[in-house]
């Protein structure tokens, strides 16, 4: 009866110790402070050093944080509205959240924009010139103002960001729709 009582036990808590490191939040709702990476290549969802050039004690602590995790992520606007998520999987979040706030994709992540001359010009009035509001392609890093990230059990994250991309159908800027019974199986091998 003991040993019947103690297997019980201790699948009870394990099955608590798994449900509380499943999902942890890393963090929520970080203001972007878009930066240039020390390449000067891409930006950067922020700095570790404040304005004096002096490390950020918890902006250091952040980015570590998410340099050693793997999860999910999402990028809001201004408003607080999802704009994209996604995973990290194969490399840690610092990197992949940086990757998507640079990437390009197309059409699909476009606004309405009036393009105005960048080169030194006369400015026209609209009683001489005429400036069309076309469809522009618009980069992560000029939409997103917060992001939220997530470290997720490795066996979990394509059901996690299934999930979300799922739950934010309508809102997101996110190419595909993710499958959520997707489920990652060994190939056999003879």
């Amino acid at each position: 009866m003991q040993v019947a009582a103690l297997a019980s036990n201790s699948h009870k808590a394990g099955a608590a110790a798994l449900e509380k490191e499943s999902i942890q939040t890393i963090v929520e709702f970080f203001p972007i402070d878009i930066c240039e990476s020390r390449q000067g290549a891409k930006y950067e969802l922020f700095s570790i050093k404040d304005y004096d050039l002096n490390n950020h004690p918890y902006q250091e602590g952040l980015k570590a944080e998410l340099n050693s995790s793997f999860g999910v992520y999402i990028f809001f606007d201004s408003r607080g509205r999802a704009l994209y998520a996604g995973k990290a999987g194969k490399q840690t979040l610092w990197n992949e959240m940086n990757s998507a706030f640079n990437r390009q994709r197309g059409m699909v992540q476009a606004i309405m924009r009036v393009n105005h001359p960048t080169r030194k010009q006369q400015y026209k009035t609209n009683k001489k010139i005429s400036r069309q509001i076309v469809k522009e392609q618009v980069p992560l890093y000029e939409l997103a103002t917060y992001f939220s990230a997530y470290r997720v059990s490795r066996g979990m994250i394509d059901v996690v960001e299934a999930l979300l991309v799922r739950s934010f159908a309508n809102d997101l800027l996110n190419i595909k729709m993710e499958n959520l019974n997707k489920r990652k199986t060994k190939k056999k091998t003879k």
